[in-house]
Parts: structure tokens; C-alpha cells; sequence
């Protein structure tokens, strides 16, 4: 059973259509990559799933029920979490308060402040530091430490490795490999194609608000990728 479906997604910014009719299915447990330029509509998918943009009910589903047009916070007490492009940790907070607050719903569950200080040791150095003074690596971790600690069942990971460096990448995505172990369905939007591909079973390209290309990662022709990325 498909633990998320999208089904004839649209979605809109005030009279601007951003998505078009997009059919996406996650199978519980698995890793979905989707990939694709600028503007194509990858971030857009991800706040509505996550219900930061509206949409119709019947248009996302979660574990079998409709969840399209939820509030953000009801949709997190479902099991959906969500590491936004770009941190967005609160600066005015400590780290560890920032970990703490992706707590508020309550939800049980195997991620708690041990735990992710486990996966991120560098976050229990600095817990009690402002935000505002990790690195950029060190502040995406704090960003998925942050959405974990919801225990969500799917976790929604946006642009995870912009504007960091190779290093600090590779062992990021070492991490979303152990979260994904223990379980949690991941999807991941991503620019970088070998990256995407490498960390996940199945694809979706989008262009232009619309899925270009969905496939197996494994063994598929990397020039159609690239000829769906780039709307050859």
C-alpha cells in the first residue's frame, strides 16, 4: 500500500498555476527522489503536501486518508515532516530549543533529543549556541534533527545540499541512509541528479509544473534524464 499519493495535484500562487495534474506515489519505507530545475515545480509539490500551500482534499493522501487542505500542524501530527529549503532555524533560539519545537505535537515514536544527538554528535557540542552560530552543514543538520523529532512516518527534505560544501554533503546524505534504515519513507527534492538518483530507489522529473519522466534509479539512461530535466 502506497503510504503517500498525489493524485491529479494542482496547485496554484494566487491566479499563477504552479502544479499540473501530478501523479506521484511513495511506497512505505522507500526513498522518491524528485528532481528537476529551477521552477519546475519541486518545492511547490512539497508545500503542498506538507500543507503550506492549499490544495483539494482528495488530491493528497496519506496512509490511505485525504489530507489535502490540512493545516501544516495537522498534517505533522499525521506523520508528515518537512526540512524546508533553506534551515529556517530560529535565530533568537538555542539549537537544542530549536530540536525541542519539532517536538510540540507529541507524537510518539523512537526520536528524541538522545537520539539526535546520536545521528548529528556536533549538534550536542553546540546546543546550547544561537542558531545564527553553527556553520551552514551544521545548521542543516539541526534543520532534519528539528523535523525527526516529530517522528514522522515520511520525512519531506527539500534541496538538502545547496550552497554546502562536498564534504559536508556526503555525510549528510550518510544520515538520511541510517534514518531511512530504521524506516522512514524519505522524499527528496534535489538539483544535483548523480546525488538524487544515488540515494533513492525510484525518480519523478518535473518541468514546468508537470512530471517529465518517473522511473527506477537503477540502470536507467541518464541522457533521458537529462533530456526531461532540461525539456529536450
Amino acid at each position: 500500500m502506497s503510504l503517500l499519493v498525489a493524485r491529479g495535484l494542482r496547485a496554484f500562487y494566487g491566479d499563477f498555476q504552479a502544479l499540473f495534474d501530478i501523479d506521484v506515489t511513495v511506497a512505505e519505507g522507500e526513498t522518491v527522489a524528485i528532481i528537476g530545475a529551477n521552477g519546475a515545480g519541486k518545492t511547490t509539490f512539497l508545500r503542498a503536501v506538507a500543507g503550506a500551500l492549499p490544495c483539494q482534499a482528495a488530491m493528497v493522501e496519506f496512509d490511505g486518508r485525504p489530507i489535502g487542505g490540512l493545516a501544516a500542524h495537522e498534517i505533522v501530527r499525521r506523520g508528515v515532516a518537512m526540512v524546508p529549503e533553506g534551515r529556517r532555524l530560529f535565530p533568537s533560539l538555542s539549537v537544542e530549543e530549536n530540536l525541542l519545537i519539532g517536538a510540540y505535537c507529541g507524537r510518539g515514536g523512537a526520536w528524541n533529543l538522545a537520539r539526535i544527538y546520536e545521528l548529528f554528535p556536533m549538534l550536542a557540542q553546540r546546543r546550547s549556541l544561537p542558531a545564527t552560530l553553527l556553520s551552514g552543514g551544521q545548521q542543516q543538520m539541526a534543520a532534519i534533527g528539528r523535523a525527526l523529532m516529530s517522528n514522522p512516518r515520511l520525512l519531506l527534505c527539500d534541496e538538502l545540499s545547496l550552497g554546502l560544501a562536498p564534504v559536508v554533503i556526503r555525510d549528510i546524505y550518510v544520515c538520511l541512509a541510517a534514518i531511512a534504515s530504521e524506516g522512514t519513507t524519505l522524499v527528496i527534492v534535489e538539483q544535483d541528479i548523480n546525488r538524487a538518483l544515488d540515494a533513492s530507489a525510484r525518480f519523478y522529473c518535473f518541468q514546468e509544473g508537470r512530471v517529465a519522466l518517473a522511473a527506477d534509479c537503477r540502470g536507467f539512461d541518464r541522457q533521458a534524464i537529462a533530456g526531461a530535466y532540461f525539456g529536450l
